[in-house]
């Protein structure tokens, strides 16, 4: 049996039924088209879930979330998300008394109350017809949307689901008001998002019951359909696992990630058992950095707020430093308050914590550390009290005392000052980075691990990107004094200081500042990342960041940047906070906190001319610049700090490969003993930018391999119109490729340019350019013949914009603009550009151009006439085989490409003297397909009945009418009826039946449909 989207559907309808799903056929439903609610199901389900309701109150509520407004797409979703958890406040009279009842829309805790039925081929009328594959309703409410595409046919990809869904959210929006998430699948590769999610947020659900992802072997589309839709767990996602967050203006929707979903529902689980026994420690999640910790702690915090079991206890939030805490405050307070049910608070002080403590239940309070040094009495005795810490792993969580003998006082880790003012509080930690080896303290005070999503997982599933290391110590040119003295000063930072060493530290610093700091250091510094970050400025947005070691160091390298590229003025800014002591002249550049915060909302911005900041310890952790592919690090680090700050590159954004680090300093030790304490595959997973670089060699051979025997030396030339005329020579030579070889090369071009744009600064300006060739020749297969895909770094190439040009020169532009269109004009080949074509010099280019141009103009006859797409469709496929075959040259392809676009041309306009319009030409060939009939019939009568038979499918058709076998045979009968009043001839009236039923079909596919 062949596989094809409808036997995917199939098998998506029976794994749903067996989770106890109904299951309608779409155009078997009875129904206006333009609605979008099941209201016969919707009704039933509100007399069942809700005690007493009445038809009157059935039917505001119907009414209330049928009507939610004019407002963006976004919006009118997170209304209806709050009906949705919340219940439609509906007023009524009882009596005298005015009174509200809470009409539930879902049974949330009695799921099995709930209709669940899927419903396919499920037709909506709004700006058009659409039609999507799978649609999954609750109660009536269209809540989860299936698009399927074909696994076995290489032109479709679950890429192009995604972007059909795009556009029914633009077509038929109305569907997409009620909508949770989206599922996009190929019957392997399954993925889910919500309205608002881009391609690289639609995410695989790789876990059925928490447990580690499931094989490789293994489909996903079953792992997320036993994993996300049993009946009980698609409400507990839609319940608790979605926020809405406002985002620079805009309504952004999350859904949690399997990772985020299992975590935590562990640690409710966990939280509930630490409860019952009495012990106060519930665990540490660890979640590496960028997959989405702050949001699980968000959807945590909710799960925990929510659940009567817990009886509404206090979470204080706890963080370690100041901007971490408003970072992550931020977050809470952007997610939904449906979620959170309250709105959270920020403690300015103990005495104000103690205050915010002193109610008996309820409450999220954000805190510092530093809060529980300042005293020693007790917070609150309440038991109710969920303690929460971002990163609990610090140093300072120590519950040890360590003696200081310059004073003799005892000192103790955070970890016992938390306990003693919170005696009766439940502990639970949130971690990036992994908890030390040798860290007893954490495990004391917060328990075991609960969950562990490493660096290896995380890129696997696509959460984060990988980050690779590239040492540029050696560029500075140092003497190796020098060198040596700054190694052993960074030597004795090495360790990690305790209140003893502590202000021996300082002073090591000092001295390592004041080597670092120097002037001809930090000139090197300067001309070595400014001809670094000119190199690969065109990758992505041009985002970086530098690292300081010190605050003055980075106004002086900022400066000295400034004096090389004053041009540089509005892209690179310093951002500091500002102090007391700071000199004069340093208030213009570090500014104030709203100064600070207006950069931050710029560097987010990808087309900001703002491209690098110089930091020392702000941005380093929480803050989260996707598009940002570079951070050149000047400053010692190490362990947890040093793993959180080279994160900030490893967030998923459009086409990035990976992030980069660029060490100045000589981290790798800490960078390798850092990697120690994460999981064993973890631990190479920052490799250095040699195995990029071997992976550019071994692509380089393969190219070089492919364009044998074609000299593109001139492409290194100095001349514009020399590299110009090589790359369409270059572009005629790779046309001549077997289409797999095409294929081929597409694809190593692909990692080639993947590779290339980590570890440009290793490759000669030779090879650059040769890498140049290679890829624009890859971006023009693309861009001509329409297959393969165009990466955003290839597209900022200035190549592919040469290619462009060089095809402009050769006379080709107005085919080669006309290739990129998706309705390209039927007659766009007049006389002139036929001859045109036949005096171009490149026949491969010039033949794969027409080839696309005339495949397009088919997809245009596909959409009116059965008869002549059919027809059109295997003369092209027919010349096409005879060219791959080598059985023709390209210039005679050509010339037969140029008699089939006339003919098409012709064909378009058939109609016109016949007096026919393009549905009714349709019919005309579908009557006189068969050439025995124009031998006894006259072109008139013919005429006449391709008339009568367009005004009678239009009289006669209904939506999904070709779906339903009773309007289907009504419809034939009719056509039988008119062709026996034209006595045409009965041995041709079955083939005509069946084609003109065809075209009927493909007739009511494009025609606008009155709703039933």
């Amino acid at each position: 049996m062949a596989f094809n989207e409808n036997t995917l559907e199939q098998i998506v309808i029976e794994e749903l039924q067996s989770f106890g799903y109904d299951y309608q056929y779409g155009p078997d439903l009875e129904r206006d088209y333009h609605e979008v609610l099941i209201t016969e199901l919707f009704e039933e389900a509100m007399f069942r879930i809700n005690p007493s309701i009445t038809h009157d109150i059935v039917g505001q509520a119907f009414q209330t979330i049928k009507n939610l407004g004019l407002v963006k797409l976004e919006e009118l979703n997170a209304t209806f998300h709050k009906y949705l958890i919340e219940g439609v406040p509906i007023a009524y009279r009882k009596g005298d008394e005015n009174k509200t009842y809470q009409v539930k829309l879902i049974d949330f805790n009695e799921p099995l109350k709930n209709t669940f039925t899927v419903i396919n081929q499920f037709t909506v009328i709004e700006r058009k017809n659409k039609r999507p594959d799978l649609v999954v309703f609750v109660n009536g409410i269209p809540i989860v949307l299936f698009e399927l595409k074909n696994m076995v046919n290489e032109d479709t990809t679950i890429e192009d689901a995604y972007k059909q869904i795009k556009n029914y959210q633009l077509d038929i929006p109305s569907l997409f008001q009620y909508n949770a998430f989206n599922i996009i699948t190929d019957g392997f590769d399954a993925r889910l998002g919500t309205i608002t999610s881009d391609f690289t947020r639609y995410m695989m659900w790789k876990s059925i019951n928490g447990e580690s992802p499931a094989n490789e072997e293994l489909h996903y589309i079953d792992i997320l359909l036993h994993g996300v839709f049993p009946r009980e767990r698609l409400l507990d996602i839609i319940r608790n696992f979605i926020v809405f967050q406002d985002i620079n203006g805009k309504t952004v929707k999350i859904l949690a990630g399997y990772h985020q979903y299992f975590a935590v529902r562990k640690a409710a689980l966990r939280t509930q058992k630490a409860i019952e026994n009495n012990d106060k420690k519930v665990g540490v999640v660890w979640h590496t950095q960028g997959s989405g910790k702050s949001l699980s702690m968000v959807f945590y915090a909710g799960l925990i707020v929510s659940n009567p079991q817990f009886s509404n206890p206090t979470i204080v939030v706890l963080t370690d430093r100041n901007d971490l805490d408003s970072q992550l405050f931020g977050t809470f307070c952007a997610s939904s308050k449906l979620l959170l049910r309250q709105e959270p608070k920020q403690a300015q002080s103990r005495e104000h914590l103690k205050e915010l403590l002193k109610v008996k239940a309820g409450g999220i309070i954000f805190t510092t550390i530093q809060k529980f040094e300042e005293g020693t009495e007790v917070l609150t005795e309440r038991s109710n009290v969920i303690f929460m810490a971002d990163e609990a792993h610090r140093s300072q969580y120590g519950l040890e005392g360590t003696l200081d003998r310059t004073t003799g006082k005892w000192k103790y880790g955070m970890a016992k000052y938390m306990r003693d003012a919170l005696p009766n509080a439940t502990f639970i930690g949130f971690t990036g980075t992994p908890i030390n080896f040798d860290d007893k303290s954490t495990i004391e005070v917060f328990g075991e691990y609960i969950d562990v999503y490493d660096m290896t997982q995380a890129v696997e599933d696509g959460a984060t990107v990988p980050i690779y290391y590239e040492n540029r110590t050696a560029k500075l040119r140092l003497d190796e004094k020098l060198l040596k003295q700054i190694d052993n000063e960074y030597e004795l930072l090495r360790e990690e200081a305790n209140y003893v060493t502590i202000e021996k530290s300082k002073q090591d610093l000092s001295t390592l500042e004041s080597i670092v700091g120097s002037k001809e250091r930090l000139t090197m510094l300067a001309d070595d990342i400014i001809a670094h970050y000119e190199d690969r400025q065109y990758v992505l947005t041009g985002k970086s960041m530098i690292v300081c070691m010190t605050r003055r160091i980075a106004i002086n390298l900022y400066r000295i940047i400034l004096e090389k590229r004053p041009e540089w003025n509005d892209k690179i800014k310093v951002v500091l906070t500002d102090s007391n002591k700071d000199d004069d002249d340093w208030n213009e550049l570090t500014g104030t906190k709203e100064y600070r915060k207006q950069l931050g909302y710029e560097f987010k911005d990808i087309n900001s001319p703002l491209k690098i900041v110089i930091v020392v310890d702000m941005w380093l952790t929480g803050f989260d610049v996707p598009s940002m592919a570079t951070m050149y690090i000047d400053k010692p680090m190490k362990g947890h700090n040093l793993m959180q700050a080279i994160a900030r590159v490893n967030r998923v954004y459009k086409d990035k490969e990976a992030g980069l680090i660029v060490d100045y300093i000589g981290m790798a030790a800490d960078l390798k003993n850092a990697l120690n304490q994460y999981t064993k595959r973890d631990q190479d997973k920052i490799p250095d930018l040699s195995q990029a670089y071997g992976i550019v060699l071994e692509k380089l051979e393969i190219m070089r391999d492919c364009f044998y025997g074609f000299d593109y030396t001139r492409f290194f030339g100095t001349s514009d119109r020399e590299r110009y005329q090589t790359l369409t020579d270059g572009l005629e030579f790779a046309f001549a490729f077997e289409e797999e070889e095409k294929k081929i090369y597409i694809r190593e071009a692909t990692a080639l340019s993947q590779a290339e744009t980590l570890c440009r600064s290793m490759l000669t300006e030779q090879v650059k350019q040769e890498i140049e060739f290679f890829k624009s020749i890859k971006a023009g297969l693309c861009k001509v013949s329409g297959n393969g895909k165009i990466t955003t770094n290839e597209i900022n190439s200035r190549i592919t914009k040469i290619l462009e040009q060089a095809i402009t020169d050769d006379g080709m532009y107005n085919i080669f603009a006309e290739s990129g269109k998706k309705n390209p004009e039927i007659s766009i080949l007049s006389d002139e550009y036929m001859d045109q074509i036949r005096r171009m010099k490149h026949k491969n280019i010039a033949a794969e151009l027409l080839r696309k141009l005339l495949e397009d103009n088919i997809k245009v006859f596909a959409r009116t006439g059965v008869v002549k797409s059919k027809l059109f469709s295997e003369k092209m496929q027919e010349l096409m085989k005879k060219y791959n075959n080598r059985l023709i040259t390209s210039a005679e392809v050509i010339e037969e490409l140029l008699n089939l676009s006339k003919e098409m041309s012709d064909s378009y306009h058939a109609g016109d003297e016949k007096g026919l319009t393009l549905e009714e030409v349709a019919f005309y060939d579908a009557l006189a397909a068969d050439p025995k009939v124009l031998e006894n019939m006259e072109d008139k009568v013919l005429i006449e009945m391709a008339h009568e038979l367009t005004e009678l499918i239009r009289k006669n058709r209904t939506v999904d009418w070709d779906k339903k076998e009773s309007a289907r045979a009504y419809m034939r009968t009719q056509v039988k009826r008119l062709l026996r009043k034209y006595k045409y001839p009965p041995e041709q009236a079955a083939g005509a039946l069946d084609i003109v039923i065809k075209q009927a079909e493909l007739m009511s596919q494009n025609m606008e449909v009155p709703a039933y």
